[in-house]
């Protein structure tokens, strides 16, 4: 059967389309699923229904039988015509009926269905190309004729008559096939191009999804340990907070009782007073002098405090107020001790690493404070040479660490020239290369001036941009992942620097000045601020 004539079966009576999902009335008729049910609908205000292309009655609504073949057809149809449906265009010769195209001559000037395509000239002049509506781009413009070459000069197509007698005449031209091919594997170059580098971009892509899973990850476990620290601190603060309180309701509790003896045995004498008197005024109001006279156990009436010195009256008034008083200090002491533990606990889960200097290895042009927590620049500091000591400006750490994250904060703000890192134990100690960053054994952040900053490795300096708006700098120290990074102390923290390694040694940290004075503590020093309250 030929195709249109297949086509013309395959339409559905209402839409004139190809069926979709079609069905069956118990007359034997095919309609699309939404076309026969919008004609019921319709029919159902009338009281009765009947087949729109028989006029058979129904007295039910009738039911819907998908009809699983005529689907199958339809789809094996369409399925063998991709594109007739897709091009869009009809044959020129069925004008009766639209069918569509399934190729077009250029010389003709006409698209062809498969029954006129039967009976079309195989003359080789009879140009066949796929189903197109612009067949006069296939021509040219100036001649009309069908375009047969190219012109490599002008990289356009054109006929015999512009090869031959046109402007083109006289140029290398070639044919249509041999210019496609020649396009095509220039093309195909572009194209494995393309394949190599999306390939590439789809390993970075990878790679960039790997680590920001690792990220994510890293994230989620900090948050963890975050919330299980804060849930610590939580539990201990309020622990602390319930010991405080009950340890000053039980001095109150205490204090409470001691008055409240003391305020009864008060009462109890002001009672007696008012007795005395009542008494007396009774005496003092009678008219009878020989009555007030003749009165018995009076002594004990005009028996009075008037007489006391004024140290008794301090004695009483010292016993007045022996009802007792808060211990302040015992409450401040529980509540210092607790907070210094939370610290403590913080300091060591946090990493936070209080930083002592170590004299032995100060240069002799460095003062290092009694707390060993600063170091100046002063000349002339008379120590004794050993191997241990810089001639540098320099100055490391007393602690060393080959485990953990720790990090600690340097006050660089009243000296302009300084150095600040890290380095191994085994690092120079004499003037030549033992500069912080100018060796394969320290890494170092260099401030030149107020506004200069260099992070320095193996004497590799890599400038930072500007703009570092603190006098404060944060070290942070990774030794399992082989990180040391440099923060700025401003609001919000920046990040500097960071330095990736896998360090081999123990790291000490180390510090260089040569102008004004530089002060190293822990991270811990605000929250240490807190107890300066109590």
């Amino acid at each position: 059967m030929a195709s249109a004539d297949l086509r013309k079966e395959l339409e559905c009576s209402v839409c004139l389309n190809i069926y979709t999902d079609p069905v069956t009335l118990k007359c034997g008729h095919n309609f699309c699923r939404d076309c026969i049910g919008r004609v019921l609908d319709t029919q159902e205000r009338s009281g009765g229904y009947s087949c729109p292309e028989c006029r058979q009655t129904f007295r039910k609504l009738p039911v819907l039988q998908r009809n699983i073949t005529v689907r199958n057809i339809v789809e094996n149809f369409l399925s063998s015509q991709p594109h007739q449906e897709e091009s869009g265009v009809l044959c020129t010769y069925c004008i009766h009926t639209p069918v569509p195209a399934v190729i077009s001559c250029l010389m003709c000037e006409a698209s062809l269905c498969d029954n006129h395509l039967r009976v079309h000239s195989k003359s080789p002049e009879h140009v066949l190309c796929d189903p197109t509506t612009s067949l006069e781009n296939r021509k040219c413009s100036v001649h009309k004729e069908l375009l047969k070459y190219y012109c490599t000069e002008d990289s356009s197509c054109i006929c015999v008559s512009c090869s031959l007698a046109g402007e083109h005449r006289g140029h290398q031209v070639e044919t249509l096939d041999e210019a496609s091919e020649v396009k095509k594997k220039r093309l195909r170059n572009v194209l494995q191009k393309l394949m190599t580098e999306r390939e590439e971009t789809e390993k970075r892509v990878q790679s960039l999804e790997e680590h920001r899973r690792k990220v994510q990850g890293k994230a989620d476990d900090e948050a963890e340990r975050v919330t299980v620290l804060f849930r610590d601190l939580r539990r201990r603060l309020e622990d602390l907070e319930k010991r405080v309180l009950s340890e000053l309701s039980r001095q109150a509790e205490w204090v409470y009782l001691s008055l409240s003896d003391k305020i009864q045995q008060l009462e109890i004498k002001k009672e007696e007073l008012s007795r005395k008197m009542e008494d007396i005024e009774e005496l003092c109001n009678m008219t009878d002098p020989l009555t007030v006279l003749q009165e018995s156990d009076t002594s004990d009436l005009c028996d009075t405090e008037d007489g006391d010195d004024e140290e008794d009256r301090e004695r009483r008034d010292k016993l007045l107020h022996d009802g007792g008083d808060l211990d302040v200090v015992e409450i401040s002491h529980t509540l210092h001790t607790g907070l210094t533990d939370i610290i403590q606990l913080t300091s060591g889960v946090l990493g936070i690493t209080d930083i002592l200097l170590d004299v032995s290895t100060a240069s002799n042009d460095l003062h290092i404070s009694d707390d060993r927590k600063t170091v100046s620049w002063l000349l002339h500091q008379n120590r004794p040479e050993t191997p241990e000591r810089f001639e540098r400006s320099q100055v490391m750490s007393s602690q060393s660490f080959s485990s953990g994250r720790h990090y600690w904060e340097v006050d660089i703000e009243r000296s302009g020239f300084c150095r600040v890192g890290m380095c191994y134990p085994s690092i120079d100690r004499r003037e030549g290369r033992s500069g912080i960053g100018d060796n394969k054994k320290s890494w170092g952040l260099r401030r030149w001036g107020f506004n200069y900053y260099l992070a320095i490795h193996d004497s590799n300096e890599i400038q930072l941009s500007p703009g570092v708006s603190s006098n404060r700098v944060r070290i942070d120290l990774d030794y399992e992942a082989g990180r040391i990074s440099f923060h700025d102390l401003c609001d919000p923290i920046r990040h500097l620097y960071t330095f990736t390694t896998t360090f081999t040694e123990p790291l000490h940290a180390v510090l260089g000045v040569w102008k004004g004075c530089i002060k190293i503590s822990g991270g811990g020093s605000d929250l240490r601020n807190l107890l300066r309250y109590w």
